[in-house]
């Protein structure tokens, strides 16, 4: 095992891979990962399946087998992510039994058109994970306003799920609130509390949506800052009254999961996000270059601190600048459903281009 990944492990951060392909898995690079670089998880959007797809002829067969049994569009599309995420949770079995369900986990995402529509949510996401019938896979529902009230209904009809594209302490507590009143229902029903579920907070694109507007000494630090004063709301609530009531009902942690952390601006350094995010009983969902990179030279200095540290301060200095950093979580938010939708109809394009050149074939 890699020393500076295992060091993660051993701090009690769980290390998530932000990728897969079908080579990924049939290289055997993903198994690799698993044994030498303590990842325990895995994470996938309709971004990474646009690459994925677009890139890789090794999806052509199964496209035309899909397309062959009637299959199109969005139903051809998810057949496809269920085959590769299938596999990847039966990699990843082995690490969520052992851990008893805190890890080994990976995650499909809704179709990024519902995000404003509750009640088709529901519907998708209870579907998308009965079909695919794995105890260890999440389904990702994003954080707006129609998702969080879906995030209740989908939590009390025992659906795991990854709550992703939150931006702000705000959308985290909004998202936590949702999940605790579907915890509390299920208990009030009679049925078990032992539905699980974790807390996405996007990092780097802060740093990218201030860039060009604040000066160059407070570039890159607004997204850690953010994550700071994140982790110490989710701990204060963690420690509070009713989660614990819940916990001892037996509960799980709906722990924090740091997504988007990979370095976008190429004058820092390749592992600042990893680093400067290292915090106990906190999951941090790594693109593949990244994990490569920190496994090559990250170092960790000092884990995050549960009182916030210099957050507040930091902020303050953004605001000063003009940031409104709640207008701004908010506009971060709106623009990370629009590039996931761009990315799913880019997708459904491609299957259709490959349905197309299949067909053609003798």
């Amino acid at each position: 095992m890699n020393h500076a990944t295992t060091a993660l492990q051993q701090l009690g951060q769980s290390l998530w891979l932000d990728n897969i392909t079908r080579g990924l898995l049939k290289s055997g690079t993903l198994a690799h990962y698993i044994q030498h670089l303590s990842v325990t998880g895995l994470t996938s959007n309709p971004t990474i399946f646009e690459h994925a797809i677009g890139s890789d002829d090794s999806y052509d067969a199964s496209i035309r087998a899909l397309h062959d049994a009637g299959l199109t569009d969005e139903a051809l599309f998810f057949a496809l992510a269920l085959e590769d995420l299938s596999e990847a949770a039966d990699l990843f079995r082995p690490t969520f039994d052992a851990s008893h369900g805190v890890d080994g986990w990976v995650s499909l995402e809704v179709s990024p058109l519902l995000a404003d529509d509750a009640i088709h949510t529901i519907q998708a996401a209870k579907r998308l994970h009965a079909k695919a019938g794995k105890p260890n896979l999440f389904i990702k529902i994003p954080g707006t306003p129609a998702g969080i009230e879906a995030i209740e209904e989908v939590i009390f009809d025992g659906v795991p799920v990854n709550v992703t594209l939150l931006f702000s302490r705000e959308h985290v507590l909004a998202a936590a609130e949702a999940y605790l009143r579907g915890i509390e229902r299920r208990l009030a029903a009679g049925l078990s509390p032992n539905v699980a579920s974790v807390l996405s907070l996007f990092v780097s694109r802060w740093d990218v949506g201030v860039k060009l507007e604040v000066a160059p000494a407070l570039h890159n630090r607004l997204g850690i800052a953010i994550a700071m004063r994140t982790y110490k709301a989710h701990g204060e609530l963690q420690a509070s009254e009713r989660w614990q009531r819940l916990a001892a009902a037996g509960a799980p942690t709906q722990r924090l999961l740091w997504a988007s952390t990979g370095t976008k601006d190429p004058a820092a350094p390749d592992t600042l996000y990893v680093q400067a995010l290292a915090a106990p009983d906190t999951i941090n969902t790594l693109p593949e270059k990244t994990l490569v990179a920190f496994a090559d030279h990250g170092e960790i200095d000092k884990p995050m601190r549960l009182d916030g540290g210099y957050a507040e301060v930091l902020i303050e200095e953004f605001t000063r600048e003009g940031v409104d950093v709640n207008a701004l979580a908010a506009r971060l938010q709106r623009e990370g459903v629009d590039a996931f939708a761009q990315s799913w109809h880019a997708l459904l394009t491609r299957i259709r281009e490959k349905c197309a050149s299949q067909a053609a074939l003798p």
